[in-house]
């Protein structure tokens, strides 16, 4: 028996199987497609990935050829160590501080703000800053006696390359841990985003950065730093670190001998004084002294509630505050 097909039938068929061929070559082509730029995309990443790099290397080594393109802070993410050097027992005092601090935002940069001091002497001590360790991770503690100007500050300084360059903490490995660290005293009041802004378009190294001394003088290279807080790039903790210099000079005032170590040896060639924009509190007034207002770094001798109160006010720190039916603030 043989099965007749009519001619209209055929064609019907003969255009399905054309569709549904033309159809399958679609969906290859379609995900061959894909797939090429898929590799492209992925070429592509490498390729701004490597150029990041490469911009990268050219600012951090930018030293070989500093007519082209000095050694400054760029758009990119500043990190800065604050480091308060306190005292143990102080923990009214840190708590204070952590609320201080803790409320503040820095748009373009990462401050972190750590507490140091020396070994630990009480039971109540190694229970209570154990708990606070848990709970902030903010605590730094060198291996010294309790002191403030003989060696505190050396100690502090030269352990930090040991303790960070092999503890990422977040930044996946970079070099340095931190571009910038500063010292500061815990009775001053600093206002962390526009320390990150003084610090954008200075120098990435051999940078000392301060309220400078004398109070009535603007020269940066006069003779050091206030111990109120001075800030110095990461080249430098390190030099402190292998350096002979800091280490035969270590009792005295603490600023001053931080300054003696620049002098002795040359370094800190890039310095900055942010005199007015850091100063004594107003109150009793001295040359040291300066109004409050908005470009403010740093406020010191805060050795009062009532003056930490006022500042806090002047810079309106509770503006963020948000409205609750669970509590009413005036």
């Amino acid at each position: 028996m043989i099965l007749t097909i009519p001619q209209s039938k055929f064609f019907n068929m003969a255009k399905s199987e054309k569709g549904r061929r033309f159809i399958i070559s679609s969906f290859l082509f379609i995900a061959f497609l894909c797939t090429i730029a898929s590799i492209n995309e992925i070429r592509f990443d490498h390729l701004l990935t490597f150029s990041k790099c490469a911009l990268s290397y050219t600012s951090y080594n930018s030293s070989f050829d500093n007519s082209l393109l000095p050694v400054r802070s760029s758009d990119d993410e500043i990190r800065v160590l604050l480091a308060i050097l306190t005292l143990p027992d102080q923990y009214q005092r840190r708590q204070f501080l952590r609320l201080v601090y803790g409320t503040q935002t820095v748009e373009s940069g990462r401050v972190d703000v750590k507490f140091v001091f020396c070994n630990l002497t009480k039971e109540d001590q190694k229970v209570l800053i154990a708990l606070e360790i848990m709970r902030y991770d903010d605590i730094i503690i060198l291996n010294c006696t309790e002191n403030m100007n003989k060696g505190k500050t050396y100690t502090f300084f030269s352990s930090l390359p040991d303790m960070l360059n092999d503890v990422p903490d977040g930044f996946g490995g970079s070099y340095p841990p931190y571009h910038y660290v500063m010292k500061g005293d815990d009775d001053a009041y600093f206002r962390l985003d526009n320390l990150v802004e003084s610090l954008r378009p200075l120098p990435r190294e051999d940078l000392y950065y301060g309220y400078t001394i004398p109070c009535d003088s603007m020269d940066p290279y006069g003779r050091y730093m206030s111990g109120m807080g001075y800030l110095i790039s990461w080249d430098i903790v390190e030099w402190i670190r292998d350096s002979e210099i800091p280490k035969s000079h270590l009792e005295g005032p603490e600023d001053k001998v931080f300054g003696d170590w620049m002098k002795d040896g040359q370094r800190g060639k890039n310095r900055h004084n942010a005199k007015w924009s850091m100063y004594n509190y107003p109150d009793p007034p001295t040359k040291c002294t300066h109004e409050l207002w908005p470009n403010t770094v740093a406020v010191h001798l805060l050795k009062t509630p009532e003056k930490w109160i006022q500042t806090l006010k002047y810079f309106n720190v509770t503006q963020d505050l948000k409205p609750s039916k669970l509590y009413h603030i005036p």
